[in-house]
């Protein structure tokens, strides 16, 4: 899978150390702004690249590549992956896929009529971990809770007190803890169980942006409640409790590092309930079971795969539009009608 790749933030420096673990992925180009200009020069020396833009509209139309990898900004996830489908590319867009349903849909309708690919990096779901939870799900009986704590004090943040609006906090740019942190809670939570019959979400909303929040998911037999925080820090914890067994977890869903069933029946925690394995191999990055997946989606044209990651990623988009606009906070995004767009 030859990429095109754009942007030059931490994901991206991130993505590039570990893109050669993935068999058969090669990089056409890097793209950013021309501010960044002396960042691209260095990635290209540094990874091998052998050729970058500071033109996204030029870039998109090289035909070189079998999709483009958006990592840009979260407000600019439509207008990219909206020009590099009409341009016929297959589309890799950043978590979270774009800034409410509505673009969402259009996108992945989009995508459908040119007979393209779009598809949400949210690696979550491709962790081998996620996939022996799920193999683990259903001896833990009747499920009646689901707790979350994602809550990671942000380096931005200070700024943000003093005055200073960055694009992590800024509601012009789809900022925002849920955007960020809570956004993986909930693909964690729909790839286990799907849509909820309700959402709600209160948040600490400072100059328009929720700075931390609790989204309360309601599947009628049992209840989610997920806590994600920019502006303090807790024991990052993750709950699955059913009436028989639970499962958790002590680390993000985005490293899903290891986890623990226990059995609740009786007095106690038992030891049959030792820390499962961890099936996740530690010599490969988090994002390469992603990157490796899309790959063989890509090469494939595994529309079953594609149209499966889909339906959740609509449904996490829904889930957090909902969820904010109950909570008052609305994105620059979200007062542009389609035709605007």
């Amino acid at each position: 899978m030859r990429l095109g790749i754009y942007g030059a933030g931490m994901i991206i420096h991130d993505f590039l150390t570990m893109y050669r673990q993935v068999e058969n992925l090669e990089i056409a180009y890097i793209c950013a702004t021309p501010s960044e200009e002396e960042t691209l020069k260095e990635l290209c020396a540094k990874y091998e690249i052998g050729k970058y833009y500071t033109d996204a509209d030029e870039a998109i139309k090289e035909s070189s590549v079998d999709a483009c990898y958006f990592g840009v900004p979260n407000h600019l996830h439509y207008s990219f992956a909206k020009r590099a489908l009409e341009n016929g590319r297959n589309v890799i867009c950043e978590k979270p896929f774009m800034s409410n349903y509505e673009e969402a849909v259009q996108i992945a309708e989009l995508a459908k009529e040119k007979n393209l690919i779009a598809i949400e990096a949210m690696n979550t779901h491709y962790l081998p971990n996620m996939e022996k939870i799920m193999h683990y799900l259903p001896q833990l009986g009747d499920i009646k809770l689901v707790t979350i704590n994602f809550s990671s004090y942000s380096s931005r943040y200070d700024k943000f007190k003093s005055g200073m609006v960055l694009p992590a906090f800024d509601p012009a740019k789809s900022g925002g803890a849920l955007m960020d942190l809570n956004i993986y809670n909930i693909n964690f939570i729909v790839h286990m169980f799907g849509k909820p019959r309700d959402v709600q979400y209160y948040a600490n909303v400072y100059r328009g942006i929720d700075t931390s929040g609790v989204l309360i998911l309601d599947y009628g037999g049992f209840k989610c409640v997920s806590v994600a925080a920019k502006d303090c820090k807790a024991p990052i914890t993750y709950s699955i409790q059913g009436d028989r067994k639970c499962i958790t977890l002590d680390n993000p869903v985005n490293l899903m590092t290891g986890f623990k069933v226990l059995d609740t029946v009786g007095v106690g925690f038992t030891d049959m309930d030792k820390e499962v394995e961890n099936y996740n191999d530690p010599a490969k990055h988090r994002m390469y079971y992603e990157f490796a997946e899309f790959s063989r989606m890509i090469g494939r044209n595994d529309m079953e795969a594609v149209n499966k990651a889909m339906d959740m990623t609509l449904v996490t988009m829904q889930i957090q539009t909902e969820a904010r606009k109950k909570a008052g906070i609305i994105f620059a995004a979200d007062e542009k009608s389609g035709d605007d767009k």
